[in-house]
């Protein structure tokens, strides 16, 4: 029998074995017009195979590259766009910049802070507004955080120390109240089997 675990790694596993030796095939054909025509009918084929790709800006000129990629870049044919290099395969990734930003208290979140500082700009009525509603989001921060009850109070204070002490919280402010949600029941009826 022959397995494919015995037959040579396909490069490119999506398009199947049939493509493969496809692809391979043009490597006899001598008549380099031929082997154009050849590499155009395959391209053709596997257009067909992946219809959605068409929808794809470039989706010719990715399935080219395919055709370079399967082909070992060996493949001595008229490129409609450039080939690409061998080095793509073995290229590393761009390490990803990863936001480094300075947070004083990380359970508030880097939002919160901005939302601080956008209060420290305003004034009178709509601050106070805003005000209030960072205090409640930042309640509910908390107990997602900490599980525990917590006191508005220490939302206060934490607020104030925030804002570096631009902003003056009333301490008339009612927060809501925030209610961890239990755990789902379980449905601990079982269904009668019928015969």
């Amino acid at each position: 029998m022959d397995y494919n675990t015995k037959r040579k790694k396909l490069p490119m596993p999506e398009y199947g074995r049939n493509i493969q030796n496809m692809v391979d095939h043009l490597f006899t054909l001598e008549d380099r017009e031929k082997r154009n025509q050849s590499a155009q009918a395959i391209i053709d084929v596997m257009g067909n195979l992946y219809p959605y790709l068409r929808d794809v800006a470039e989706y010719k000129h990715k399935l080219w590259d395919h055709i370079a990629i399967m082909s070992d870049f060996k493949l001595d044919i008229d490129y409609p766009y450039d080939p690409p290099s061998p080095d793509i395969l073995t290229e590393k990734p761009h390490r990803v910049p990863y936001n480094q930003s300075n947070i004083k208290v990380r359970h508030y979140g880097l939002i919160t802070q901005k939302l601080i500082d956008k209060a420290i700009e305003m004034e009178g009525e709509e601050q106070q507004i805003l005000i209030e509603q960072i205090a409640n989001q930042m309640k509910k921060l908390y107990q997602a955080w900490n599980k525990d009850s917590v006191e508005d109070e220490k939302i206060f204070i934490d607020l104030e120390e925030l804002s570096g002490h631009k902003l003056k919280v009333s301490r008339d402010i009612q927060l809501s109240e925030v209610r961890v949600a239990p755990p789902p029941l379980q449905n601990k009826k079982k269904k009668k089997k019928r015969n």
